[in-house]
């Protein structure tokens, strides 16, 4: 079967942009379908300042949203990054395959880096260089496509370019991945910034939909929406994408295309309004179930120690060749 991983950040709470760009399409299609594995990447939490009580946190509420948004642990694998060390492992080894003109092009360093500075900050070496965990991450598994937003193919492009390169100067050691994007949101803009997409690591914010906000706080955020000058309703991503934005969430909430939806709506006001109720129903089940979870945390952690052995077996063979083909000796109890 094709071999799928992604995984999420818990910088965050997750978003209405993780559910409809992301854990749907995982849950609905990429489990079926494949050998799929799923990750809540702590490792890459830390490339910031954090506060690490926040992260511990956040990873429990990240894998219980996982499986209350449909992911079953019998048939793909959910676990913790930070479980399995193979991931640590691999990093190094990429990273003295990679450069540091790579890393220095990667388009969210220079943007977060610069976020950073700007706030009087230090920059972090782990901010530089996590593109290449995220290269382990994929490669550890074999994996052959990587379901990722837009924002993410070009470090899944430099996983295809580290596999490449190790191939050929070390032998064949690694499959060569492929981003592959969802076709309807798959990227949920900001309510309030249309222009800049709905992220988690936000902490505050009226644009901002969260899979575990009320139905009426989730009422009001959308009612609030920032529209575009105008009265018609049309879909025009370039020229109105505030309003293209309602369309394209209504569009994932019930289906349909969000150029055909508009013509049903002769003022803002209605088409607010139906997507705020779309929306409250699209989460209604996800909360629901993460209530549940909740109310059995032994369940959640046995999941995730399952998933970690399994994903532990899975990664092992593949970073234990790695390293041999690198030049590193293998332990002394192992050799033979």
């Amino acid at each position: 079967m094709t071999r799928v991983f992604s995984g999420v950040k818990p910088t965050g709470h997750l978003t209405l942009g993780n559910y409809l760009g992301a854990m749907r399409q995982w849950a609905a299609v990429d489990q079926h379908r494949s050998d799929a594995l799923f990750c809540v990447v702590d490792l890459h939490a830390l490339t910031v300042d954090h506060d690490p009580a926040r992260v511990r946190r956040l990873s429990r509420q990240s894998a219980s949203l996982l499986l209350a948004a449909g992911l079953d642990p019998g048939l793909c694998t959910v676990f913790v990054q930070s479980h399995v060390d193979e991931h640590a492992r691999l990093a190094y080894v990429l990273e003295c395959v990679a450069t540091d003109g790579e890393m220095r092009r990667m388009i969210q360093y220079k943007e977060k880096a610069a976020r950073e500075r700007e706030r009087g900050g230090s920059v972090r070496l782990s901010l530089l260089t996590y593109p290449v965990l995220m290269a382990a991450d994929i490669l550890a598994y074999g994996t052959d496509e990587v379901p990722v937003g837009h924002d993410q193919t070009q470090h899944v492009e430099l996983a295809r370019d580290l596999a490449v390169r190790f191939n050929q100067r070390y032998g064949h050691t690694f499959v060569v991945p492929r981003a592959t994007n969802p076709a309807v949101a798959a990227r949920v803009m900001n309510l309030q910034e249309p222009a800049s997409k709905m992220g988690k690591s936000d902490d505050v914010g009226p644009g901002i939909v969260y899979l575990l906000d009320e139905p009426d706080v989730v009422r009001k955020k959308v009612m609030r929406a920032v529209t575009d000058s105008g009265r018609e309703v049309v879909y025009d991503r370039e020229e109105r994408p505030g309003l293209a934005n309602l369309l394209e969430i209504l569009a994932a909430c019930v289906g349909g295309g969000p150029a055909a939806l508009a013509e049903a709506y002769d003022s803002y006001g209605a088409l607010k309004k139906d997507t705020a109720e779309a929306v409250v129903e699209v989460l209604r089940p996800v909360q629901r179930r993460h209530q549940e979870l909740c109310a059995d945390p032994g369940y959640v952690e046995g999941v995730l120690r399952e998933g970690a052995e399994k994903a532990r077996g899975m990664a092992r063979p593949t970073v234990d060749a790695a390293y041999r083909a690198i030049g590193l000796l293998p332990p002394v109890n192992a050799a033979r």
